[in-house]
């Protein structure tokens, strides 16, 4: 009996690559508008932070370029269209120097002072979000800060995730004597308060962009482990993973090619809830003065610049702050929560 082949049409379809699990993410990600309005605002905080590490830009932050506290202005006050100058009794007998002998200087010290008064106006101008304490501009600090408070959150929610994903799939995957030793590890981590650990951490560590990351790593990778370890707990007996054992495939890609894909939305959103915290953990331990050095800048020390400028009425390094930070957590996380609709499993079955 001859075996019944099908159509050519049939035959090209069959014979078709299947879609990658990457590649039908993205698709879905871009008909999202809301994700891809805060993909580009994320990347465009991304080219301001390479910006500012490679010195274009806010690389004068710390330079005194206006008067202390100095108000948000786009214009600056208007340039003095005359002073008062001494006025010095001229004609063809008139000899002052035998009786004053500075009087020959007074023309001269009242054009530097009209120079001065025009100067200092300039330089009102460049400060859209209005002067520190020191006369510092607010803008510049603020994207300067932008660089090491977001490194700090991305980075250490990197580190975070990294551990808390190869530890979580170890255990989850694996079972039985590896998950008994990894939980005693996650309970040991657990048992201890988590701002003590910081503190303990940071006592150790020291300070440091470099120090905060390891810190915020080392204390922040526990919830990420758990929700992964159960995720790969429930995804190793499914059939997809039978099938890949049963064609040969080995440990490690049942493990990273078949299983992580559909629980990357699950590893997204935590990562996103991290970096958030991270960054707000970064602002704590600044204003403690357990963060950044003292010669660094980050949303954390204008946070704390601002809580007692803000008694005075200097309200504006406090908006500056608050404001990247706004814009670029909830970027962020809507960023996140579309890249997990895109990469859920659940929802890639309604197409």
């Amino acid at each position: 009996m001859s075996a019944v082949l099908p159509a050519d049409g049939a035959l090209a379809d069959a014979l078709q690559k299947s879609e990658g699990v990457w590649h039908a993410a993205w698709r879905r990600f871009k008909s999202d508008r809301v994700g891809l309005v805060s993909l580009v605002i994320v990347l465009g905080f991304i080219v301001l932070i390479v910006l500012s590490a490679l010195g274009l830009v806010a690389s004068q932050w710390q330079n005194e370029v206006g008067v202390a506290n100095a108000p948000p202005t786009f214009m600056g006050p208007a340039v003095p269209q005359s002073t008062t100058a001494i006025e010095v009794p001229t004609g063809p007998n008139v000899d002052l120097s035998e009786v004053d002998p500075l009087a020959p200087r007074y023309k001269e010290w009242d054009e530097r002072a009209k120079e001065f008064a025009t100067t200092e106006t300039v330089k009102a101008e460049t400060l859209p979000f209005g002067g520190d304490r020191l006369g510092r501009d607010v803008l510049a600090k603020a994207v300067k800060g932008t660089e090491i408070s977001v490194f700090v959150g991305v980075a250490a929610a990197l580190c975070a995730t990294l551990i808390g994903t190869g530890l979580g799939a170890f255990g989850g995957f694996f079972g039985g004597k590896v998950s008994d030793f990894l939980e005693w590890v996650y309970n040991v981590f657990e048992s201890i308060p988590n701002i003590l650990l910081i503190f303990a951490f940071a006592a150790v560590v020291g300070r440091g962009v470099e120090s905060v990351v390891v810190i915020l790593a080392l204390t922040g990778w526990t919830g990420m482990y758990r929700q992964v370890r159960a995720e790969f707990i429930k995804h190793r007996s499914r059939e997809y993973v039978r099938s890949a054992e049963a064609i040969g495939a080995s440990v490690g890609s049942r493990m990273f090619r078949h299983i992580l894909p559909n629980v990357s939305h699950v590893i997204l959103v935590r990562m996103s809830l991290l970096t958030v915290g991270f960054i707000k953990a970064e602002v704590i331990l600044s204003y403690l003065g357990l963060g950044v050095r003292v010669d660094q800048v980050s949303w954390g020390t204008m946070l704390a610049e601002a809580q007692s400028e803000l008694i005075l009425g200097h309200w504006w390094q406090l908006v500056a702050a608050t404001l990247f930070m706004a814009v670029f957590v909830t970027a962020f996380s809507l960023m996140a929560d579309a890249w997990r609709d895109a990469l859920d499993p659940k929802l890639r079955g309604l197409e």
